[in-house]
């Protein structure tokens, strides 16, 4: 339990740099003159190399244990924070996509260091009790990248860019050396050396969790990375401490309700953990919070009233399918092997930030926020197809639940 509130603690730390350094370049990029394309093209390699990060980490995670990978993580993103410290001149576009570019390697090593950890320090209890620890960890994080968010856009309007970075990478490098000296080595390593072939995995709920992982976390980042914070600032005329901090709640909120998932499901699998069923029956109802959005915009109803409303909607929902997808690629997975399987997993997921993320600048430029909300909505049905081949989690043995996945 103190390792896992060490790595808690950690996550914690890197996800108020990672949330803020999302808002400063959103807001300040745009600021200067951007358009939504081109800031949402500053955070294609940040999805990119996640894609390719979350495939290399779980392999490299099993042979040098997840702490060490964490750590690489937190030293990327302070060598990400600085390097955008530089003068106004130097911020290319190509220059901000390589410090993004880190910055994406180093989220994804941090977030799947800390995820497999729970797996492997939550050896007992069943698996109520592993929805129960993933699901704070995920949900706490996500209220702190909303405090990131908060952070970013006030550290942005009260001492500027840089001041803001300076301060954040300053942070993070405190909290890495105290976590270097709390965790014991070689915490998920493997006591053989996985061939890196062993990444792609052979267990057929984990493929069909991954794929309906791409499009559940594309249809959120359709219309969230870069069209509402800009329809929000140019449309309805709200400063960047105003956007950043509903922004923030919002994902406040969003934590909140994704760490209550198991109480707030625990009738519909009665002490168990949730399974396929659980998984289709959410998203499914996800699916019409989107388009219930686009639809009160396109009627001409007041569009803050609209967003508000919609979006805490969404944020309850997609919260409970977050927290249901983030247990079952544990449950799905055996001790030896989770780091890979979470590996591989979030690949899928930052492949689906990465289309989320191109899409949302071009469709707003395109179509504006309504349409980003209909393609969000083609995303979420997406993953409900996938989700119909999602089995039960039948037993905590992991060659039972390959069986299972199997049938």
């Amino acid at each position: 339990m103190r390792n896992y509130l060490v790595v808690t603690g950690g996550y914690w730390a890197f996800t108020v740099t990672d949330g803020a350094i999302r808002m400063l370049v959103v807001l300040y990029f745009h600021s200067l003159g951007y358009s939504p394309f081109e800031v949402a093209m500053l955070f294609l390699f940040y999805e990119f190399f996640g894609i390719v990060t979350n495939l290399v980490g779980g392999w490299l995670g099993a042979r040098i244990g997840l702490n060490l990978t964490m750590h690489i993580g937190m030293g990327l993103q302070v060598v990400a924070l600085t390097m955008l410290t530089v003068p106004d001149a130097w911020l290319s576009v190509a220059y901000v996509m390589v410090a993004q570019a880190l910055s994406g390697i180093a989220k994804d090593l941090n977030k799947m260091s800390a995820k497999a950890s729970v797996k492997i320090m939550i050896r007992e209890g069943g698996e109520s009790r592993l929805f129960k620890w993933v699901a704070i960890l995920t949900g706490s994080k996500n209220a702190l990248k909303g405090g990131g968010f908060f952070v970013g856009a006030a550290l942005l309007e009260w001492i500027g860019f840089r001041g803001a970075l300076a301060i954040l990478a300053g942070m993070l490098l405190v909290v890495l050396v105290i976590t270097a000296v709390l965790l014991p080595s070689g915490v998920g390593k493997m006591k053989s050396k996985p061939k890196f072939t062993a990444v792609f995995s052979r267990v057929a709920a984990i493929n069909w969790l991954s794929a309906a992982r791409f499009f559940l976390f594309g249809s959120r980042d359709i219309w969230f990375v870069v069209g509402l914070p800009v329809f929000l600032y140019d449309v309805l005329g709200w400063s960047f401490t105003e956007v950043g901090s509903f922004l923030a709640l919002w994902i406040i909120g969003y934590g909140f309700v994704q760490a209550s998932a198991p109480r707030l499901l625990r009738h519909s699998h009665h002490g168990r953990g949730p399974g396929g069923g659980t998984a289709r029956l959410w998203v499914i109802i996800l699916a019409f919070c989107p388009a219930a959005i686009a639809v009160g915009l396109g009627l001409g109803w007041p569009p803050d009233i609209v967003i508000i409303t919609g979006l805490v909607l969404f944020a309850v929902v997609f919260a409970i399918n977050s927290a249901v997808h983030s247990y079952l690629i544990l449950a799905y997975s055996d001790h030896d092997k989770v780091s890979m399987n979470v590996g591989f997993y979030y690949m899928s997921n930052a492949g689906g930030r990465l289309a989320g993320t191109i899409l949302s600048g071009w469709v707003y430029q395109t179509q504006g926020l309504e349409g980003c909300l209909w393609w969000s909505t083609g995303f979420v049905l997406a993953a409900a197809a996938l989700s119909l081949a999602l089995p039960e989690v039948q037993s905590n043995e992991p060659a039972q639940v390959e069986a299972g996945a199997n049938e």
